[in-house]
């Protein structure tokens, strides 16, 4: 019985793979283990069958290793690949709704709808239960089989049909998510040959607003500085309201590094993170160049960020969380909140999971790389 109460988060952004298992404790997670491998091939980039082989004998190793006591799992898409977007739409039927969501789909995803899963979410209005889980339901119904599909496709028309019509009043607001249907079978195929039963698929993002900024309501930026790419997103309501990526992250720092001193590159990955406290108080134009560049590149993309949001919405973002493998390069938290004169801090996924603590200063240091994961495992249980 305890098995089922215990879920796994597997998030396989860049070249590694990051799992922490937490376990229902009264609605409260509890962590159970944790674990990551880098040097993984990436089905994210790679998306030969090699690579996907290649990753699904590391992920079953490090489970193994890490001694994992659940198959219930719970992935993350990276946010890179998800087209979102927040949609006004005037009051409707649920039924006429649903195909409006899709002429509107139509407008910003410059992919055909055929080949997309689209997830969307009425906000702001009182229910229990998304309007629409197809990303979800297209990677439980593969997992689980016929009949796991069968009976998720009977609730949610019963479901649309108790709801047609509660929406009468006023414009009403729609999140609305579109992920390839070609990424989403290759992640249900690789957890489907790794023996892992597939519960739920998100966006990194969600995941990320789920372990970092919990319950704040208020407008609050997270800046998720990973091995490839650097995500920016602002939260508002528990809504991600913004959301951009750039192609500039720790790898570059890394290979910038190994080139200016002629340092392989796992040696040159050794001394970034060596660095990574050294340059306290040290302004951004005293920093190495590679570390320098990758600041300056994200201050540039806040500076646009906040200014859309704050054009938009007339709010202003009341703190700025850094996570992510990069996040304690160099002296970014001090450098961003010196530029905008918003509170910035890293990230504690662990802040609302239960664990021991006697390894609360090592998971400190691990919770920007593993935040993703703990917020992937956290999803059926806060």
């Amino acid at each position: 019985m305890a098995k089922k109460l215990n879920y796994l988060g597997v998030d396989l952004g860049g070249p590694s793979i990051k799992i922490v298992e937490l376990k229902n404790v009264g609605n409260r997670p509890q962590l159970v283990t944790y674990g990551f491998v880098e040097g993984a091939y990436s089905i994210i980039k790679d998306t030969s069958a090699e690579a996907r082989n290649a990753v699904a004998v590391h992920l079953k190793e490090l489970i193994k290793r890490s001694r994992v006591s659940t198959d219930k799992t719970v992935a993350a898409l990276p946010s890179y690949s998800v087209f979102s977007s927040i949609i006004s739409l005037p009051a409707m039927s649920r039924k006429d709704l649903i195909s409006a969501v899709r002429w509107e789909a139509k407008k910003f995803v410059p992919i055909p709808l055929e080949e997309m899963i689209l997830d969307w979410e009425v906000l702001g209005q009182d229910t229990d239960a998304k309007d629409s889980k197809q990303a979800k339901t297209a990677a439980e119904g593969d997992a689980s089989g016929k009949k796991a599909k069968k009976d998720k496709k009977e609730e949610k028309e019963s479901k649309e049909s108790e709801k047609v019509g509660m929406i009468q009043k006023g414009n009403i607001k729609v999140l609305l998510t579109a992920a390839p249907k070609e990424m989403v079978n290759r992640y249900v195929e690789l957890f489907r040959d790794v023996g892992l039963q597939l519960v739920g698929l998100e966006t990194e993002s969600f995941s990320l607003q789920r372990s970092l900024v919990g319950n704040d309501r208020n407008p609050v930026m997270v800046i998720d500085v990973g091995s490839q790419a650097t995500s920016i997103s602002i939260f508002a309501d528990n809504v991600p309201m913004l959301h951009r990526s750039i192609d500039l992250g720790g790898k570059s720092v890394t290979k910038s590094l190994a080139e200016s001193m002629g340092l392989p590159e796992h040696a040159a990955e050794q001394f970034k993170h060596d660095m990574g406290g050294s340059f306290a108080g040290t302004s951004i134009d005293k920093l190495p160049q590679p570390v320098r560049y990758v600041i300056n590149s994200v201050v540039n993309e806040v500076r646009y960020i906040l200014n859309i949001y704050q054009g938009q919405h007339k709010k202003t973002v009341s703190k700025i969380i850094l996570t992510g493998g990069s996040a304690f390069l160099g002296n970014f938290t001090e450098s961003i909140e010196k530029v905008f004169n918003i509170k910035t801090y890293i990230g504690d996924p662990w802040a609302r999971v239960i664990h021991p603590v006697e390894i609360d200063t090592m998971l400190r240091q691990l919770g920007p790389r593993l935040a993703v994961a703990v917020g992937l495992a956290m999803r059926e249980i806060v």
